[in-house]
């Protein structure tokens, strides 16, 4: 069986045991708070390791997070350390966050402008997204500025890929230059 499904099955028990104790947020802070861990190289490699021993890995599990993190989440990790699947916990807290987010019904947006917008421009765009049919009910927009695109505006979510940006349109219109054989032929004269 692949990681990925592995993954899964662990993320969805983890949520729907959560969901029935009422830790659902808690435990969701856990996961943000340990995908933040994994941003270090050094814990990645850690957990990937098949040389480090399950034993230190608890040990190690032990200091950074007890205390820390809810009960739930030490006992989840201590299971996948005792199965062995320890490895595959960066899979799981992603997939733990993608299934949070379908229960929730959040979609994640990223906004590329050529010049930084105001919150108010942004709460605007928000608002459009969350009347709209393509998106969940909650809609959280991450900002970025890229100052390439010229003017307008690219939308990024759920694998779909909205590009009202100047310099894409520039680019069209090239292309329908390139393209049309009666315009080619007047250039070349």
């Amino acid at each position: 069986m692949s990681a990925i499904r592995i993954a899964n099955r662990y993320a969805k028990s983890l949520i729907d045991l959560a969901q029935e104790t009422g830790k659902l947020e808690r435990i969701l802070e856990d996961i943000n708070s340990f995908e933040g861990v994994l941003e270090s190289r050094d814990f990645y490699l850690m957990l990937k390791s098949p040389i480090i021993k399950s034993d230190k890995k608890g040990q190690i599990f032990k200091a950074l997070f007890e205390g820390k993190f809810d009960e739930m989440t030490m006992a989840f990790l201590e299971i996948l350390l005792r199965k062995g699947r320890e490895s595959i916990l960066p899979e799981i807290a992603k997939e733990f966050l993608t299934q949070y987010k379908i229960i929730k019904h959040i979609s994640n947006v990223k906004l590329i402008t050529a010049t930084e917008l105001g919150k108010d421009t942004v709460e605007a765009i928000r608002k459009e997204l969350v009347a709209s049919v393509s998106t969940d009910d909650n809609v959280v927009i991450e900002t970025e500025v890229d100052p390439e695109l010229i003017g307008g505006f690219v939308l990024e979510y759920d694998d779909k890929l909205y590009d009202a940006s100047v310099k894409h349109k520039l680019d069209l219109l090239s292309k329908n230059f390139k393209d049309n054989l009666y315009i080619s032929q007047i250039i070349a004269d």
